[in-house]
């Protein structure tokens, strides 16, 4: 059942064209995830389906009987208050049935009045309704999904207008999965999200029985929760089924059959073109007016679009000046607290050169004041801590707090690596996709992912040989990711992260070092290895199709049989098309080769009997006539049988 349809939707801010033409539709129970490079327009997309926009061109259906559910990228809230307030406001359905509850039984209580029956009746079927939406379970749910989003009981009392931006983001996603919606669209829900959350917010969309829009950069969570792609770009969208893994497979498999299929047309349209050629050359009738049936048909043809190559990516190295000692860091029993809140105590760490150390932990436990510890931007109340010898640290801020909000693009490289002339820094700006007039933007007006970029370039300039990063995939999109990830793999120095991108966690480290209260945690592997040990995959039964009814052993072994009898019928019936195909081939190459022997035949006859000394043989000039167009015929049958096998 449909329940969101778009037929030729457009959307352009003045000469600008962001999309244009974009159809999709999408039914109840649909898991969509929308991805895209930056600037493709996903969000102007989802504001178009949630109202907040307004489309240029085009038509779009939603059923009237649903409601939408929008978490935006940024999220404001009106008024004041406390965040369990905020979060009670989308309760209201309850709260508005127990009052009117409340009314019914006071007028049940009188047996005499002449609408008792009425009420009766009214007040049962609302306290059915009201149990079934989870009336009794209600303020419990409400508790464990502000504990789940990183509000405990102290973080619930807190005022709205004191929460950070991660926060706030994290508020406005509890109160619209509170609120129940039938549609649920949200633009980047995992940001600000550890992986606790994630993993929490994951099982909580599992269970999830309406309808999911969302755009996501984290590649580990669109596997997980979506059952179709749609693919922004180029100002135009496809739509795949699966997730995204099978996305990726199912979109490269697309481009190389379209890739073949372009190229096969413009092969045959050289080949149509080099036929016409030689069918006027022959100048007899017959032939002209195959040419010009040709012409008339190949002038007609739809011809096929070329594959558009992807779009451009930021080109990313890392090299280090110069090698570090063996041992680049060491600490012991750090420690830090702010106030009465303590981040970490008992903290140690050997960091070796040439490691690949990941950092993971809950929002909130001190993996960026750690990571500036270990840096010696900031003191430890407590510990030991050592810097090997001729380490270089280079550190990648992930709030970009080290750029100059009031500098420009170029004055900021500028300033940081001033013996770059103004040509060879615009060259490094171009690689990080900063172009043209880009490069006189103010850094304030820059976009989480331009500031990232441009925090990367700094880095990559810097030549260090041990790097520092604190998120250094946040705000980029998907291809960016695999550019950075991409750069750290090849990097040959040393790499301490911190990081909740799953995907990374999967590539980079040789170790996983996770942030308590109480210090580290060391696994010696990669983030499926950490899930296992730590006990925190997913349980046996615990799964996407726990609870779904199973098939008998023979309903199983039936739909086996049928389905390898069904593969071998479609094996055997390829493989009659493929062998009938290669005779036709066959039989058009030989009438190609005859074609080229009979015309190569008549061009050598027709330069002797151009010959002066032929001429005046009468008898020997109408034998040679004779044949000539005995072979002209000949080749005219074949070239009839040619395009009969080209047109099967």
């Amino acid at each position: 059942m449909i329940i969101i349809s778009g037929k030729d939707i457009s959307k352009a801010y003045g000469t600008d064209i962001i999309f244009e033409d974009v159809c999709f539709g999408i039914e109840k129970g649909d898991r969509v995830g929308i991805v895209g490079a930056n600037g493709t327009g996903k969000s102007t997309l989802l504001g178009i389906i949630a109202g907040d926009v307004e489309a240029t061109s085009g038509d779009l259906y939603i059923r009237s009987d649903v409601n939408i559910g929008y978490l935006r990228q940024q999220n404001h809230f009106e008024g004041s208050g406390t965040v369990r307030e905020e979060a009670e406001k989308s309760l209201k359905r309850f709260f508005d049935m127990e009052k009117k509850l409340e009314t019914l039984q006071l007028a049940i209580a009188d047996h005499e009045s002449e609408s008792f029956e009425k009420d009766l009746e009214e007040y049962t079927r609302l306290m059915e309704e009201y149990e079934q939406k989870g009336g009794y379970t209600y303020k419990s749910e409400l508790g464990a999904m502000l504990m789940h989003m990183g509000f405990d009981a102290e973080a619930q009392n807190k005022e709205i207008s004191k929460l950070s931006g991660g926060e706030r983001t994290r508020l406005a996603l509890s109160c619209l999965l509170l609120s129940k919606p039938d549609i649920l669209i949200l633009d980047e829900p995992t940001n600000h999200l550890d992986l606790h959350m994630l993993e929490w917010l994951e099982s909580y969309l599992d269970g999830y029985r309406g309808t999911l829009m969302v755009v996501s950069h984290d590649r580990y969570f669109l596997d997980k929760i979506t059952n179709r792609i749609f693919d922004l770009g180029g100002g135009t969208l496809d739509a795949y089924t699966g997730n995204y893994s099978e996305f990726l497979v199912k979109r490269e498999e697309r481009l190389e059959v379209m890739r073949r299929e372009y190229e096969k047309q413009q092969a045959e349209i050289a080949r149509q073109e080099e036929m016409i050629r030689r069918f006027r050359q022959h100048g007899t009738e017959h032939l002209a007016k195959r040419a010009a049936s040709r012409e008339k048909r190949l002038a007609m043809l739809e011809i096929k679009e070329k594959p558009k190559l992807k779009q451009s990516k930021m080109k990313l190295n890392f090299e280090a000046d110069f090698k570090s000692g063996g041992e680049v860091l060491e600490a012991e029993d750090l420690s830090k607290s702010y106030g009465d809140r303590k981040l970490f105590d008992h903290t140690g760490l050997l960091l070796r050169k040439g490691e690949r150390v990941c950092i993971i932990g809950d929002n909130g436990i001190g993996k960026t004041t750690l990571l500036k510890i270990l840096m010696g931007l900031e003191k430890p109340d407590d510990g030991y801590l050592r810097t090997g010898y001729n380490v270089e640290f280079g550190y990648y801020d992930q709030g970009q707090l080290l750029l100059d909000e009031n500098e420009t693009v170029l004055g900021e490289m500028k300033n940081a690596y001033h013996l770059y002339t103004d040509t060879e820094m615009r060259s490094l700006l171009g690689r990080f996709l900063f172009t043209g007039d880009d490069v006189f933007k103010q850094v304030r007006d820059l976009s989480g992912g331009e500031k990232a970029k441009l925090s990367l370039l700094k880095l990559m300039l810097s030549g260090a040989n041990t790097l520092i990063l604190d998120e250094p995939t946040n705000h980029l999109d998907i291809e960016s990711k695999e550019v950075v990830e991409e750069a750290l793999m090849e990097f040959e120095g040393t790499m301490l992260i911190v990081s909740h991108d799953r995907y990374l966690l999967n590539l980079i480290p040789d170790r996983i070092l996770e942030l308590t209260e109480h210090g580290l945690v060391e696994y010696k592997g990669k983030f499926d290895y950490y899930l296992e040990k730590s006990g925190r995959g997913v349980a046996a039964g615990e799964g996407p199709d726990a609870g779904k009814p199973g098939r008998t052993a023979d309903e199983e072994l039936e739909l086996t049989r049928k389905l390898v009898t069904d593969s071998e019928a479609r094996r055997k019936a390829g493989k009659q098309q493929e062998a009938e195909q290669r005779r036709r081939e066959r039989r058009a190459e030989a009438a190609e080769q005859r074609i080229h022997e009979l015309e190569c035949e008549i061009a050598d006859i027709q330069d002797e009997m151009s010959l002066p000394e032929n001429s005046t043989d009468v008898a020997w000039m109408r034998e040679k006539s004779e044949t000539l167009a005995a072979l002209e015929a000949e080749v005219s049958k074949l070239y009839d049988e040619w395009m009969l096998l080209q047109e099967m």
